[in-house]
């Protein structure tokens, strides 16, 4: 029953929260509540709703125009509704460089026959279309879109990602090599003639100059037209076809700008072989198109670099189940109530299936039906949310909820699909949808991803301006000239002058070469760029929400104080190693090597652990065995005999179900313990508890002057967190700290994140799959790289080794990034400033043009290689 904030059902409500939560849109079920006539799954949720809910009165546009022209937003996307029959489907697309290539993808495909609805991000390479699988297929949808020169393929085709990255490489090396034999012609036989003898003697010039005006220069000159073809059709490519974007959608860019000037140049070199008046300036389209490919690979290439750091990551994901057949199955074995099954061989539809000898089959986790039963040991995950039907066990939920304490399950008890049984054995009846809460939240973060559109970047917001402008300038000097009378080819060669000189390589290369120095920088200190885009979308946060298990604190549970004698601590650690729930292995950790007994030592929690059928032992504790007499598990501790005294080590109420006696003064201690947020673990010897074991997630190091720096800059701070109120009440009275949200769901976490943003830049770190959706939706998400695969996929950056006061620097290398993108545009636009009035006189040719803009793309090159910050 859903209840209001003051304990009282509301009746009027009840249909209402049939609809889910008013934040979140999850399910809002028995721990629901509702607050001012809105239904909320949880506390957490309500909790971010009253403090947020009126962000929604905020005009997102009022917010983009109050930033600085600069920082350009992630436009909202519409309303979304998936039509009854249609399905999504996320595709990975390989190509997409800007904006505008998003926009003509989501034309194309939204115009196809079956398509109720596209969306793309260049930011993270995804599509996501709703379609009609009956009306157009999967592989339709990939065919339409690779025909518009994109590669398109499923997510997880490791092999058509290779395929891309290779196709890539190819195509640069191809424009090197073909590239060198072109500027080698030039070098050798074409450019002595423009400097008379500087070169070579004066006969042995004159004789070139004679022979390149001879017919028999002209199979010279298809050879150099031939090479200079192939390099612009394939390795420039990826120019040519955001060029043909950028007229599509009618949105100028740099690709574009860079198109005019290396087409140009090639068209007129043509046309002159054509006309037998060669007057050759292959090499400009040579050098355009090579110069500025090979900047962009350079880029890709760091980051590829990058990504290799964090090979080491964990996915989640669970592929295939036990699944244990139930008395009521026909054909099977029988299995009882923990999980296992006689032995026997299944036979299903007739024929026989491999199964273990105590009737249990693997299958893959898309085959379970509702009703399924699946048995999920010691240190598994369970593959779909489900409810607990056998056995008892202890299950770590932080990745999926956030959650860093285990909770105990029982028959009974509804578990989700991602979790960890970390102490016991559970056999879990299917849901009714079948599905995982992490892949669900998977779901969540490819939706988010496909929606997260990316920004204009500077080199084409100037573009916009700029292409219009030399096109006319061109135009209008060409067209004087030829007012003036000079001939078409003086006129020709004047406007082609003031084209090639108009989009130098410099101006290309500003920004892939400065991003790429924050890239090579950020990695020489263990930070990950996975998007190029980081250092334009984000220089300055409004807000940075940090998550709090796994990102503030550890996530590892370890004994942080205790309150009993040496004796006593010992015992209770010998009787701990027999668990293997996170708390008791702290606790058996507390004494890295104990007392002698027997002439043996207990050995450190370092030992290899070996779990089997819930129960744990350790090899290397035989003499911690000889301690124990006896040893038995409950669902809030365990209790044994060690050394001949009787022991209970757990939750006061275990002590009281037993008849022991707990002293008011512990009960005070404990409930003190519990309101900082730790667990507070009794310890009790024949028949009284004696003392007390405090155990808790340890806070990250450095984490206070992390929160301290950061809100010192202006910057305010959010602590959101999957965890109870009590577990981030520190965290409240952190003078840095402007807001806390407690008992999140992973849903709630990307809505509350999404309604911070409409109130500025928002930035998310996390480290775990549930903070993967809002990793997703913020600004800018920061993972740490201990945290899982997911995570990493969500987010924009991580952060390798943990550090977390790497995230200040996360800021200031995108703040100095910026800074050597404009230094960089600044002088490429010098150069302009000097050579296209030059060029506008006529006192300036192609080739003089062709050389300067060498100069000043090596002035670039030089520029970006250095450091960005200082040691």
């Amino acid at each position: 029953m859903t209840e209001t904030n003051d304990g009282n059902a509301d009746p009027n409500r009840m249909a209402d929260s049939e609809g889910g939560c008013t934040l979140c849109e999850l399910p809002v079920e028995g721990s629901g509540v509702v607050d001012d006539g809105n239904a909320f799954c949880c506390v957490g949720c309500r909790d971010v709703y009253d403090a947020l809910g009126d962000v929604e009165d905020v005009d997102a546009a009022d917010v983009r125009d109050a930033r600085t022209a600069s920082d350009a937003t992630q436009p909202s996307e519409d309303t979304r509704e998936v039509p009854s029959g249609h399905e999504t489907t996320f595709l990975e697309v390989d190509g997409m460089y800007c904006a505008t290539c998003e926009a003509f993808i989501e034309s194309v495909a939204s115009n196809t026959e079956g398509v109720s609805h596209a969306s793309s991000s260049y930011v993270t390479d995804t599509a996501r279309i709703d379609h009609d699988p009956e009306t157009v297929s999967v592989e339709t949808l990939k065919e339409e879109i690779s025909k518009l020169g994109y590669s398109a393929y499923d997510r997880e085709d490791a092999i058509s990602r290779r395929r891309a990255d290779n196709w890539e490489m190819g195509r640069v090396a191809v424009g090197v090599m073909m590239g060198m034999m072109v500027m080698l012609q030039y070098i050798v036989i074409i450019y002595p003639t423009y400097f008379g003898g500087l070169f070579y003697d004066e006969r042995t010039t004159e004789f070139l100059t004679e022979a390149l005006a001879s017919e028999l220069a002209t199979p010279f000159y298809i050879g150099i037209a031939a090479l200079t073809t192939i390099i612009l059709l394939i390795t420039g490519k990826p120019i040519l076809q955001g060029a043909y974007v950028a007229i599509k959608t009618r949105s100028p860019n740099m690709d574009l700008l860079v198109s005019i000037a290396a087409i140009s140049a090639y068209l007129y070199s043509t046309l002159s072989i054509i006309v037998g008046d060669p007057e050759l300036y292959y090499d400009v389209t040579v050098a355009i198109i090579v110069i500025v490919t090979v900047g962009g690979y350079y880029e890709s290439t760091l980051k590829r670099k990058a990504m290799d750091r964090l090979s080491d990551l964990t996915a989640v994901q669970v592929d295939e189940a036990r699944r244990v057949y139930t008395s009521g199955d026909s054909d099977t074995s029988t299995a009882s109530d923990s999980g296992t099954a006689s032995d026997s061989s299944t036979v299903t539809n007739g024929e026989n299936t491999d199964t273990t000898s105590n009737g249990e089959t693997t299958v893959p986790v898309d085959e379970l039906e509702t009703g399924d039963h699946v048995l999920v040991r010691t240190g598994e995950r369970i593959p779909i949310d489900g409810t607990v039907v056998g056995g008892q066990a202890a299950v770590d939920e932080a990745v999926v909820t956030g959650e860093s304490l285990p909770v105990t399950k029982e028959s009974g008890d509804e578990v989700v699909g991602g979790s960890i049984v970390s102490d016991g054995s559970l056999t879990v009846a299917v849901g009714e949808d079948a599905t995982s809460t992490l892949d669900r939240i998977s779901e969540l973060v490819w939706d988010l991803q496909s929606g997260t559109h990316g920004i204009q970047k500077l080199a084409d917001k100037l573009a916009t301006i700029f292409v219009p402008l030399v096109l006319v300038l061109a135009l209008v000097v060409t067209s004087i000239y030829l007012l003036l009378g000079a001939s078409i080819a003086d006129a020709l060669l004047v406007g082609l002058t003031v084209l090639i000189v108009s989009c130098p390589c410099a101006l290309g290369l500003a920004t892939p070469l400065a991003v790429a120095a924050g890239i090579r920088d950020a990695l020489e200190r263990s930070i990950v760029v996975f998007d190029d885009s980081v250092f334009e979308r984000i220089r300055n946060a409004d807000t940075v929400v940090f998550d709090k298990t796994g990102t503030l604190t550890t996530g590892d549970m370890t004994v942080v104080d205790t309150d009993l004698d040496d004796e006593l601590l010992e015992q209770a650690a010998v009787l701990e190693s027999r668990s293997a729930h996170p708390v008791g292995e702290a606790i058996a950790a507390a004494t890295p090597v104990s007392r002698v007994a027997d002439g043996g030592t207990v050995a450190s929690s370092d030992d290899e652990l070996a779990v089997a059928d819930g129960e744990a032992t350790e090899e290397g504790r035989e003499t911690g065995d000889d301690q124990i007499d006896s040893f038995e598990s409950h669902r809030n501790g365990v209790s044994g005999v060690v050394d001949g005294d009787e022991l209970i080590v757990g939750h006061p109420d275990l002590f009281r179900d037993r008849g022991w006696t707990v002293p008011d003064e512990l009960d005070e201690r404990i409930t003190d313990a519990r309101e900082t947020g730790r667990v507070p673990v009794a310890v009790g010897r024949n028949g009284a508890a004696d003392g007390l074991i405090v155990v808790g997630d340890d806070l990250r190091e450095g984490w206070d002057e992390t929160l301290t720096a950061i809100s010192e800059s202006g910057t305010d701070i959010v602590v959101l967190t999957g965890d109870d109120r009590r577990a981030a009440a520190q965290f409240r009275e952190h003078d840095a700290v402007n807001q806390v949200f407690a008992g999140v769901p992973p849903e709630g976490k990307a809505e509350t994140v999404d309604r911070l943003k409409r109130t500025g830049r928002t930035v998310m770190i996390g480290d775990g799959t549930n903070d993967a959706p809002a990793l997703a939706s913020a600004d800018l998400g920061v993972a740490l790289g201990g945290g899982t695969a997911m995570a990493a996929d969500a987010a924009d950056v991580a952060l390798v080794d943990d550090d977390l006061s790497s995230v200040d620097t996360v800021f200031e290398l995108a703040r100095a990034t910026d800074r050597r993108v404009k230094g960089n545009i600044g002088w490429a636009f010098c150069y302009n400033a000097i050579a296209i009035p030059l060029a506008v006189t006529g006192l300036l040719n192609p080739l003089f043009a062709a050389i300067a803009m060498g100069a000043s793309s090596l002035l670039v090159v030089t520029n970006s290689s250095r450091p960005l910050l200082s040691e």
